[in-house]
């Protein structure tokens, strides 16, 4: 079949989706006018970019003259990408980072956060974790060596619930250790939590690396807030566990490749003056290698976390263990949305940049999670949380072509487009937020 190339003056858009997310920055009031920062269509603007996966200043100029992008975010022109970069460069970070909380607050008051239910109560999650950003061979400020051996940014990123909506992220410098700053982080994250109307009791969940009295403190809290951090071991040595499971612990797995003990034990403290914590351990004493090779000398392997949780020692292991989700979060945002090499080379403009990603990804994660819940989804799927590669390849890149008639706007899809009939009902959902 050979095709002929023609052209038209019909005004044909192969990302029709951006109309959603204009309605969503409209409804949540995101670079309104009425913003106290300067020029906040340009956080507009950058929005319609990440939503696609477009992360570079130069993609602007694509969307010059795409009179869907300019009206769908109600802007008087379209940016170019000198412009964008000049302007990111003379904003205020600190108003962006108002104009942002302002944003995701409203945004996730009007979203759905399912909590995890065990046998005794229901927790909102909050996975609390670093994810270094590879920036290797650039000259950029803040991009130094990471512990994942390559030379880039290690920012932290919070996310809500187990849809992963994320709360609050903060861009640091490569070499920056993960505990250095976040006892502030994470009292600025619960700030944003008590925006929130919440009232089933959160849970945070963070890695060994926070292991540390300061974290211990902020957490440590009664008002209906609950944690989970894995310990660090440091010099403790295997076998006192070995010793501390075989006599206060459960067996909870055996056969011939191993034991495992799980349990709880008391008697330590994180803090020379703090409250004594439970501390839940897993010990597993394996006999046999993964290949079925036998063991001359068992191996002895330690998890031990603490927690002010009153659930069995295994529900708390997989209470944790389900935290290794959030790594999946950081694979949507760098990889899906390709927000990984960040543009600028001013760290400042990156810091910007990556909180208002963080709107982008809450809007893509609104949509993907509203559209798993209508009966006009085109195929049939048991998942729980889209993917934000599928919402953009399904919702944000949706051809259609634009209409001006009787003075209306009108946006037309292909009658027999699948998704012609989420895409209606979703339009109807942002404007009603």
């Amino acid at each position: 079949m050979d095709y002929l190339i023609d052209t038209t003056t019909d005004q044909i858009h192969s990302t029709g989706g951006i109309a959603l997310v204009g309605k969503i920055c409209e409804r949540i009031g995101f670079g309104c006018p009425s913003s106290t920062m300067s020029h906040p269509e340009i956080l507009k603007s950058l929005v319609g970019l990440l939503v696609q996966g477009r992360t570079r200043y130069e993609e602007m100029e694509l969307f010059r003259r795409d009179r869907l992008f300019r009206d769908s975010f109600g802007l008087a022109y379209v940016p170019a990408p000198e412009t964008l970069r000049l302007y990111l460069e003379r904003m205020e970070p600190e108003q962006v980072q108002e104009e942002v909380d302002r944003a995701t607050i409203s945004l996730l008051k009007r979203s759905t956060l399912s909590p995890i239910r065990t046998e005794i109560q229901s927790y909102l999650p909050v996975d609390v974790d670093t994810s270094p950003l590879d920036n290797s061979k650039s000259h950029k400020e803040g991009v130094s060596w990471t512990y994942k051996q390559f030379d880039g940014f290690h920012p932290a990123f919070s996310y809500i619930g187990r849809e992963g909506y994320m709360l609050s992220c903060e861009l640091r410098e490569g070499k920056q250790h993960c505990q250095n700053g976040t006892p502030a982080y994470l009292e600025r994250t619960i700030g944003l939590l008590r925006q929130l109307p919440i009232t089933t009791p959160v849970l945070f969940r963070l890695d060994g690396g926070n292991d540390a009295k300061d974290t211990l403190n902020v957490l440590n809290r009664p008002d209906n807030q609950f944690f989970i951090v894995k310990r660090n071991l440091r010099r403790e040595l295997p076998e006192y566990w070995l010793s501390v499971a075989q006599s206060e612990g459960t067996i909870t797995h055996q056969d011939e490749s191993k034991t495992v003990y799980t349990g709880f034990h008391t008697g330590k403290t994180p803090t020379d003056d703090g409250p004594d914590m439970d501390i839940i351990f897993e010990v597993t004493l394996r006999r046999m290698a993964h290949d079925g090779t036998t063991l001359l000398f068992p191996e002895v392997s330690v998890d031990t976390f603490w927690t002010n949780l009153y659930e069995p020692p295994q529900t708390v292991i997989a209470l944790y263990r389900d935290h290794g989700t959030s790594e999946q979060f950081h694979s949507e945002l760098k990889s899906d949305m390709n927000v990984e090499r960040l543009p600028s080379g001013k760290f400042a403009v990156n810091a910007m940049i990556l909180q208002v990603a963080m709107v982008a990804f809450n809007m893509l994660r609104f949509l993907g999670q509203s559209v798993l819940s209508m009966e006009e989804l085109p195929y049939k799927t048991a998942v729980t949380r889209k993917r934000l590669r599928k919402v953009i390849d399904d919702l944000i890149r949706v051809a259609v072509k634009l209409v001006f008639h009787a003075r209306q706007h009108v946006i037309k899809l292909w009658d027999r487009d699948p998704w012609l009939g989420c895409f209606r009902k979703l339009y109807g959902i942002c404007g009603a937020l």
